[in-house]
């Protein structure tokens, strides 16, 4: 049986037999009824201005929102005067303590007016035209921790163009964990389940490995895989193969697919409207797959040889717009096996 995932204080689901045992024996509760919930702090009124200076983003290794990274991307858009209003957008609400967990974060930073949580349970509250208009409204726009489906099924909706549009006047958007995951070109959308590397390694086809397009493209972030508590939960090897497989099937352009896996703990990246992203919290890699893999079939394990890697620490910068040839290190997959020391190598000369 796959893993579940447990983010932002929810369990996203996957154990499904039990969960089934559970409604026989009586014991599960009936679902709710699926709506779209609305939370604003601050202001009740929007702030109007003609012009901001994004776009800027954030892609955190776990759900919560880091103060450093959004403190900043805030003070870049609004060019350090005035403030602007933040929309948080969640699949489920928190199972436990505050409902508006990011939000309060949020409000704690300089130059924030409000920020909205909407916490969206159906597919079809991507075209809620409150919500449109709460977001078109921001210059923020934060998808919470939980589930990348969910986000995932907002795709062809107003939401996703009404995210665009945030982007395109200057605002930014970004998340954390699963909201990391929606912010990258290509995403790892685990509609069918959480994979592990040793899983994702063993079968890059494996059926839990799937994945969504066509979202958003941000300026400078084109060709991206973005994952999470990456450290933590040892996904260097599912990122590997993610990136084999993105260049495999045409995913991406140009013959090369960039992983990014961000650690929990803080961990933050921070991406400028010039497209250089610079770390904060915790550590972070970059992933390059810049050939056809040597061996990905369906039912069979990878073979890849020469990843490039890039080891970031907090306070590292990476220029994802002039993407570097140089100070990384190599490490490569024979037959499903990820070589040893994943997570540490000599770099390159630059």
């Amino acid at each position: 049986m796959k893993p579940f995932s447990l983010t932002r204080g929810r369990l996203r689901p996957a154990l499904l037999a039990s969960a089934l045992a559970l409604a026989v024996a009586g014991l599960a509760a009936p679902p709710a009824a699926a709506r779209a919930d609305r939370s604003r702090l601050g202001s009740s009124s929007d702030v109007s201005r003609s012009t901001w200076s994004g776009p800027a983003f954030t892609m955190n290794g776990d759900g919560g929102v880091v103060a450093a990274s959004m403190g900043r991307a805030i003070d870049t858009i609004r060019g350090t005067t005035g403030s602007l209003d933040v929309v948080v957008l969640a699949g489920s609400a928190p199972s436990s303590g505050s409902a508006t967990p990011e939000c309060d974060a949020v409000m704690r930073l300089a130059g924030v007016n409000s920020c909205t949580t909407w916490t969206l349970t159906a597919a079809s509250d991507g075209d809620n035209a409150q919500v449109n208009q709460d977001i078109r409204n921001a210059e923020f726009v934060y998808f919470a921790g939980g589930d990348q489906c969910r986000y995932a099924a907002w795709k062809g909706t107003a939401l996703q163009a009404s995210v665009k549009a945030v982007v395109v006047k200057g605002g930014g958007a970004g998340g954390g964990s699963a909201g990391t995951h929606i912010n990258s070109s290509v995403v790892y959308d685990a509609c069918k389940g959480s994979i592990t590397s040793s899983e994702a390694l063993a079968d890059p086809y494996d059926s839990y490995a799937t994945f969504t397009t066509g979202m958003f493209s941000w300026p400078h972030y084109a060709d991206t895989i973005n994952d999470s508590h990456f450290v933590a939960r040892d996904r260097m090897g599912r990122l590997m193969s993610f990136t084999a497989r993105a260049v495999k099937d045409g995913l991406t352009t140009g013959g090369k697919a960039w992983g990014v896996g961000v650690d929990e703990g803080g961990g933050s990246l921070y991406l400028d409207p010039q497209g250089k992203a610079t770390l904060y919290g915790a550590d972070a890699y970059v992933v390059l797959a810049d050939h056809q893999p040597e061996k990905a079939v369906a039912g069979q394990p990878l073979t890849y040889k020469g990843f490039k890697i890039w080891h970031l620490e907090p306070g590292a910068t990476f220029d994802f717009a002039q993407r570097p040839n140089c100070g990384y290190y190599q490490r490569s997959v024979p037959d499903g096996r990820a070589d040893a020391a994943l997570y540490d190598g000599t770099p390159s000369a630059c």
